[in-house]
């Protein structure tokens, strides 16, 4: 995905950033039973505040929170120690998602940590987290979803076996497709899709934690109780307990993405702040109370040698019911799927609006007004993860990256009230937030290179790869002229293929503020 290509005049393309209407007449020529033509080609704000706590919430719980307690509490140690590490879990990430209310409110572009870093450090720091993110991080994150979702459906139909590696994969892709398909067709039954998807995660996870209150009401609560829980099978060691909240962070991850479609959202300024302390919170609860539900019905022991936590949970107490474990566990990737396509999409349509990615991925539906070339290119890459079969070896690799790209994004908030402390800023975070975040972020990050060296390393190289990449692609703009033919050639196809042309900005909307507003208009801002 070799960037483009802002250097050569396009004379064959459809259509320039200025003139997208005039496109429309060409792909809309000889066919006059379309629909008339729209006014302005750009992308809808149909996300709400509910819709925008759907989809944090809807990114956050996938997986994890049904299979990470297993690793939480075998490198805590005991069932004390491992709730404290839930909890705290979910305040470093309340923590980090104030980080990014800031900056999302400040710079309110599509793209999140990528539009952010290019923003403060330059094009080189934001290709490069671009990069990985596209190339990798995304596409081996969709592919691990996507497999849970497809062992979880089947493992029904092969009850005595582990499910066929094609059958798997076969299911996978359809599914991918399906959803892509979704997400091309409209911006508001995506997110539909997301709503009831999230209500359907909350539901099952709330029927867990009735389950485990009753359990507790019953008088089933000794390994709750201060003398049990703290009782270590190990002492763990601060190594150890490091690991621990990196199994917990994996569960708490996706808390950042509705930073990545902050065009699309309705009053951005007002409703991301608010999706975001709705939901942080809402996550934390949920999951704590969970973990203790988890903890009055199984014993520790009975916990470690599960692999699938919840379904352990479901046949120990729901008996015949406990179908709707796996049901719930399948349906709750599914949504995570969806999630991830919807959010990963527009971080590769802002990479190639800011250049460096093809011009091609910067163009939405003339009529749908969906990316739909960064979908396909977000689906193609997935596909072809899956393909290669490595997914669990390469999740541990782009760990490493997800979480460096954090504390740099973080470290840039930092940056940027030293470089412009004028700059207007309806939220402003004490010091001690961005702070308190990357002291425990260099912890983390300093024991997994510790660790894991060889694993942090390949991630490094993988995220260095794109330097090359950025200087031929993105720097070098006297590339020979057959270059800039094929690009135009491929653009002008791929453009009558998909009847895609470039939106139209308001530069007002995605721009930063660069002075105050007087006081009057502060005061508003304020109270709204």
């Amino acid at each position: 995905m070799v960037a483009d290509m802002d250097g050569g005049k396009r004379k064959r393309s459809i259509c320039s950033r200025q003139e997208p209407l005039a496109a429309l007449k060409i792909l809309k020529d000889g066919n006059n039973k379309r629909d008339e033509i729209p006014d302005r080609v750009t992308l809808k704000k149909e996300i709400g505040l509910l819709s925008a706590c759907t989809i944090i919430i809807g990114n956050i719980i996938g997986s994890g929170i049904f299979i990470s307690p297993k690793g939480v509490l075998e490198h805590s140690g005991s069932v004390g120690l491992a709730l404290i590490v839930w909890i705290l879990g979910g305040c470093i990430a309340a923590l980090g998602s104030l980080c990014y209310a800031e900056l999302g409110v400040t710079i309110p572009k599509s793209g999140g940590d990528y539009s952010y870093v290019t923003e403060i450090f330059g094009g080189l720091v934001g290709f490069l987290l671009l990069w990985s993110a596209v190339l990798i991080m995304y596409p081996t994150t969709l592919a691990v979803i996507a497999l849970t979702f497809s062992n979880y459906v089947l493992q029904p139909v092969f009850p005595d076996c582990v499910p066929p590696y094609m059958a798997t994969r076969l299911l996978s892709t359809v599914c991918l497709l399906f959803l892509t398909w979704v997400n091309c067709s409209s911006v508001r039954m995506a997110t539909r899709i997301q709503d009831v998807f999230t209500v359907g995660k909350l539901a099952a996870l709330g029927l867990i934690i009735v389950v485990g209150l009753v359990q507790i009401c019953k008088g089933n609560y000794e390994g709750l109780t201060p003398q049990v829980a703290f009782e270590f099978s190990t002492t763990p060691s601060v190594g150890q307990i490091a690991l621990a909240f990196l199994q917990a962070s994996f569960a708490f991850s996706g808390w950042n993405f509705l930073n990545y479609v902050t065009e699309e959202v309705v009053e951005p300024r007002r409703n991301l702040p608010r999706a975001i302390y709705i939901s942080i919170p809402l996550v934390t609860f949920v999951y704590t109370l969970t973990n203790i539900a988890y903890f009055s019905a199984m014993s520790p022991e009975e916990l470690l040698s599960s692999n699938a936590v919840a379904v352990t949970f479901g046949e120990k107490l729901l008996g015949m019911f406990s179908v709707i474990m796996p049901i719930s566990v399948a349906l709750s990737t599914f949504g995570g799927i969806n999630g991830y396509l919807f959010t990963s999409s527009r971080l590769c349509f802002s990479g190639a609006r800011e250049g460096h990615l093809p011009s091609l991925l910067a163009m939405i539906h003339f009529k749908n007004c969906t990316p739909i070339p960064a979908l396909l290119c977000c689906c193609t890459a997935t596909i072809v993860i899956l393909c290669i079969g490595e997914t669990h070896n390469l999740i541990n690799y782009v760990s490493f990256i997800n979480y460096l790209s954090y504390g740099v994004t973080i470290a840039g908030l930092l940056y940027y009230r030293w470089k412009k402390p004028k700059l207007y800023r309806p939220i402003k975070v004490n010091l001690l937030v961005p702070i308190t975040y990357l002291m425990f972020w260099a912890l983390l990050l300093g024991f997994s290179l510790y660790s894991e060296p060889v694993v942090c390393g390949v991630g490094l190289v993988i995220m260095l790869t794109g330097v090359p990449v950025y200087f031929l692609g993105v720097h070098w703009k006297a590339k020979p002229k057959c270059i800039y033919d094929f690009i135009e050639s491929a653009t002008y196809v791929a453009q009558r293929l998909c009847f895609v042309v470039f939106p139209q900005f308001d530069p007002i909307e995605i721009s930063p503020i660069e002075e105050w507003p007087d006081k009057s208009s502060d005061t508003l801002s304020r109270k709204s």
